[in-house]
């Protein structure tokens, strides 16, 4: 069995991506985490689509921590 769910993998070990900003086509760095950075081009907010386990799993507190979780759910 896992020590830790899979499912969380990208939120306990952060990847990067990069992304186009949509107003100004700055080249921005978008952490697997975060839910929104700031371009540092325009300001424009760029929204990161963070799909996991966290929106259903009884355990994803004590997966990612209180603290984690409470930013990627908006609670």
């Amino acid at each position: 069995m896992f020590s830790k769910c899979p499912g969380a993998a990208n939120i306990r070990r952060p990847t990067i991506k990069t992304k186009d900003c949509p107003e100004c086509a700055y080249e921005v760095e978008v952490f697997s985490d975060e839910v929104q950075v700031k371009c540092p081009g325009c300001g424009f907010i760029i929204y990161n689509n963070v799909q996991s386990c966290i929106q259903w799993c009884r355990y994803a507190i004590e997966c990612v921590g209180e603290d984690k979780y409470k930013e990627l759910t908006g609670n």
